[in-house]
């Protein structure tokens, strides 16, 4: 069964903008020698990151999952897919592929052939905000824990959580994300270029969030902590920003396609979030650009910033203040000594080669121990 380069299938909710999907993507289009054949299966249809993996070369499938009627016809066709395929390695991202690609391999007749890997991308996510249907697909994952030949978190808080959850797979790794630092660096132009469209100072001090519109983000703790820094510019991007409220030192962009640029234009990144963070991307992306950290102490951000940056508790808008007020103080030589310890970290602990090399090496073993 084992081969030089596996056929890996690789099962996601969604190709849309997100942490996960951005791993992916950026995953499978890196180079790498030897790769194998891989398959991508959405979901749901008409994701953002699938036209770059077939321009890429990467086949997608995306199966159209709703509601009702058509979330069976999507299990089916998953279960076919994998029939005509023979992956070698089935891997799925996120709770609700993680099921659909269990009852879908057990449908396909092929669990005794193909590896099954979960993928865990959060941690303590408050349920509650969501509804009670992700409340359900947590915990019949809790009981169905022990299918999976290993389950692949993205941070060792995620790790944590899922175990306390009751988590039991036989095999339990932490990949950290991984980030492309030839394509987050920093970039004169870009931040002139991006300055002069959003009409702030070359010589402002710039914080930027980039999420999209979500409780666990808490924009809400970030827009407050800008409300009493008037001195500070605060920049937010992702899907649904622009839909909130206006302040004159808040430019709120909405989904962008060049976010490496946004990035580039600031000297803060900022994340603010709640609760529910496993490893946040926009951290080390903004680190990569050489950009001064300041999170929320979620997930694995303290990990992650350890000493280029700062750390303050979720949900405290007075403390994420005070951070962002210490470090537009810096002068010029601290604030770049901060943000070449920032971009030097992201390069020795957080490169997207890392990530590659962990996954694949965790393919291959996969189906060596399957001999």
């Amino acid at each position: 069964m084992a081969a030089e380069a596996p056929h890996v299938m690789h099962v996601i909710t969604d190709l849309d903008v997100g942490g996960a999907e951005r791993m992916l993507t950026s995953y499978l289009t890196a180079p790498r020698p030897g790769a194998g054949q891989v398959t991508v299966v959405s979901l749901i249809s008409n994701g953002y990151f699938a036209k770059a993996l077939r321009n890429s070369g990467i086949e997608v499938q995306e199966l159209g999952m709703g509601s009702g009627l058509a979330n069976l016809k999507a299990l089916f066709r998953l279960a076919g897919l994998i029939r005509r395929y023979h992956p070698d390695v089935l891997q799925s991202w996120m709770y609700h592929a993680d099921l659909l690609a269990t009852f879908g391999l057990m449908l396909s007749g092929r669990r005794r052939k193909t590896r099954l890997i979960w993928g865990v991308r959060c941690s303590d996510m408050d349920t509650s905000r969501y509804g009670v249907v992700l409340r359900m697909v947590i915990r019949l994952s809790a009981l169905l824990s022990g299918l999976p030949d290993a389950v692949v978190a993205n941070s060792h808080a995620g790790r944590r959580v899922h175990q306390a959850l009751g988590y039991r797979t036989r095999r339990f790794d932490v990949i950290p994300n991984g980030v492309d630092t030839s394509q987050f660096k920093p970039d004169e132009i870009a931040r002139r270029e991006i300055r002069e469209e959003l009409g702030i100072n070359e010589t402002a001090k710039v914080a930027v969030l980039v999420a999209r519109r979500d409780p666990m983000k808490d924009h809400e703790t970030f827009i407050a902590a800008l409300d009493t820094s008037p001195e500070i510019v605060g920049i937010v991007a992702g899907l649904g920003t622009e839909t909130l409220p206006d302040r004159p030192n808040l430019r709120r962009l909405g989904r962008r396609d060049d976010i490496e640029r946004v990035y580039a234009a600031s000297d803060v990144v900022v994340l603010s979030s709640a609760f529910g963070e496993g490893f946040p991307n926009v951290l080390v992306e903004g680190m990569a650009t050489g950009l001064v950290p300041v999170a929320t102490d979620v997930g694995d951000s303290a990990l992650i910033v350890d000493n280029v940056g700062e750390v303050v508790p979720p949900k405290d808008s007075d403390a994420l203040a005070a951070a962002l007020r210490r470090i537009a103080a810096l002068d010029f030589d601290g604030f770049r000594s901060r943000g070449t310890a920032a971009r030097a970290r992201t390069e020795a602990d957080f490169s997207l080669s890392r990530a590659v090399t962990a996954f694949d090496t965790l393919y291959h073993e996969m189906l060596s121990a399957a001999d």
